[in-house]
């Protein structure tokens, strides 16, 4: 592809650009420092990266408003757009670079699908999934190998099911959901009742509803509840590996890196991000685009756009200033003994 009409499908691309006499043939992309002949590059504002410009390979590169940057680049003989938002463009430019494999529609020989399942127009199964009864699967959808969903379960149009990805039942999945390998969608939640004979089980007949655009990453699970249901609000992000109790209700658009565990009834409002290993507590509450760096642990409520840290967690700001302040610990306990020695 030239590097012209790629840039027809970049959001932004009709700001400054170099000398449109360069026009290399794109083949492909890579990160700026990895970059070879052929590739297509970008670089965001302040990028530690921007030493590599001096070295780097790429045939074209996607760089942000920055005259200095443009110069070099231009210097260098290598074509260029810039963006307002140049790791967007690169995101689109991906798209167009390695466009998406499209399986034809049909059932694959070896698959099972029960005869009282209701397939859309267009759905491809692969090899060896299982679908049972009482399974509304929409128009578009892809369920690759290994795939198996329980009765019960409702998908709506245009979802893709990776390898091994479970739906239990009282699934209910919106418009363009993507549930990644062995990831396992509305499982039992962790309900027991304690007795004098031991744990007596709750039954967990609730639903799990992944609202319109929500995708789950690989090993990551979603338990149903005993009553009522546990929701993923719409365009929600959820790494690999991540737990997410019965009776969890997000808002839209939150992103959940990996590892991150989430107890049951939690509550989580619009754009909130959880960064790796965070952990929240049953019942707790997360305010609109709140943000938990990375194993912070959230046992009450967190006020709307606050950024906390630590265990328990607490504000950012004092949690930094705490930091500063464990490697004079030592320091302060022998000072505060000389004192009441002395």
């Amino acid at each position: 592809m030239r590097f012209s009409s790629l840039l027809q499908r970049l959001t932004g691309a009709e700001g400054q650009q170099s000398d449109h006499s360069s026009d290399p043939e794109l083949s492909g992309a890579a990160a700026l420092d990895q970059a070879g002949e052929g590739q297509l590059s970008f670089l965001e504002p302040g990028n530690a990266l921007i030493k590599s410009l001096e070295s780097t390979g790429a045939s074209a590169l996607l760089l942000p408003l920055d005259d200095e940057v443009q110069k070099r680049a231009s210097e260098r003989g290598i074509a260029w757009v810039a963006l307002k938002d140049p790791r967007l463009g690169f995101a689109e430019a991906l798209e167009a670079l390695y466009p998406r494999q499209v399986l034809r529609p049909g059932i694959h020989p070896s698959a099972v699908v029960d005869p009282a399942a209701c397939l859309g127009e267009g759905v491809h199964v692969g090899a060896r999934a299982v679908i049972a009864a009482d399974v509304s699967l929409g128009a578009g959808c892809v369920v690759h190998p290994g795939v198996v969903i329980y009765g019960d379960v409702v998908i709506a149009e245009d979802c893709e099911l990776h390898a091994n990805a479970v739906l239990h039942p009282g699934s209910r999945l919106g418009r363009g959901c993507v549930v990644h390998s062995t990831a396992v969608v509305g499982s039992e939640g962790f309900g027991f009742v304690p007795t004098a004979q031991g744990w007596r089980k709750m039954p967990q007949t609730g639903h799990v509803v992944l609202e319109e655009g929500v995708e789950v990453g690989c090993g990551s699970t979603i338990d149903r509840p005993s009553v009522g249901e546990t929701r993923i609000g719409a365009g929600t992000k959820i790494d690999n590996l991540v737990q997410v109790g019965h009776g969890v209700v997000t808002g839209r658009g939150c992103a959940m890196a990996s590892q991150v565990g989430i107890a049951g009834g939690a509550r989580l409002g619009d754009g909130v991000i959880l960064a790796g290993q965070v952990g929240v507590a049953n019942r707790a509450v997360i305010g609109d685009r709140a943000i938990a760096s990375s194993k912070s642990g959230i046992h009450g409520e967190v006020a709307a756009g606050e950024v906390v840290s630590g265990y328990p967690a607490i504000p950012n700001r004092l949690w930094l200033r705490c930091s500063a302040t464990f490697n004079k610990l030592p320091e302060m306990a022998r000072a505060l003994r000389k004192l009441s020695d002395g």
